[in-house]
């Protein structure tokens, strides 16, 4: 149920509790340690820490014997980020079919209007910046939590610049390779300066994207 990648760099008992109660609704503690094979101080451990992260959450239900009502855990909407998500497949699939009924102009504007609808998003938390420096950070902040590995970057060398290790529609750049030019203006007008796109290579292998802004306007 959980991408591999995930299980591969975690600890595999906390995909199988997660699993657990995805797949019961929620459980007590003593019955995820029984279902688990772990001990109670362990699953309970698990749990606490799972609950504080905002992972599970708690509700008591009445005992169907004399006692105090039974503490069990549950997912909550957090976990659903790590679910497999129709993602770029979906949008790769529906570009063509777009493609396919009404032509590739159809696929071009259907992307500039994305990049414009993004563009109106971030202008005004980009423009509480007073300088260019401080708009091109907001903006790769925003780039950030929009799925873009990247970073601001200055040396007297390269002048100042993003960095960027992953763009979550890399896919969709290398079928459709217009949207690249179009994402660069709508920076550009989120900045109010020229940007250059570039591929740069690593050290010890490998590129990145970088997007050389200009300070001086």
């Amino acid at each position: 149920m959980f991408p591999e990648g995930f299980r591969e760099l975690s600890r595999p008992q906390v995909f199988n509790l997660l699993e657990c109660l995805k797949t019961t609704g929620g459980l007590p503690v003593a019955e995820i340690a029984r279902e688990l094979g772990i001990s109670y101080m362990g699953a309970k451990q698990h749990c606490e820490k799972l609950h504080k992260q905002g992972y599970l959450s708690t509700w008591r239900v009445p005992r169907s014997t004399a006692g105090r009502p039974e503490k069990l855990y549950r997912l909550t909407d957090k976990c659903d980020d790590m679910l497999p998500q129709a993602g770029v497949e979906l949008s790769l699939e529906l570009l063509s079919s777009i493609a396919s009924l009404y032509g590739d102009h159809a696929v071009e504007r259907l992307l500039f209007q994305y990049f414009e609808t993004l563009r109106n998003q971030w202008l005004k938390p980009v423009h509480k910046g007073k300088s260019i420096v401080e708009r091109a950070t907001r903006l790769a902040d925003l780039r950030g939590a929009f799925g873009c590995f990247c970073r601001c970057h200055y040396s007297p060398e390269d002048g100042f610049r993003i960095e960027e290790y992953h763009h979550p529609m890399k896919r969709v750049f290398a079928q459709y390779p217009s949207a690249i030019a179009m994402e660069v203006r709508m920076l550009e007008g989120l900045l109010g300066v020229p940007v250059l796109r570039k591929s740069v290579e690593m050290k010890h292998g490998g590129s990145i994207i970088v997007y050389e802004i200009s300070t001086l306007g």
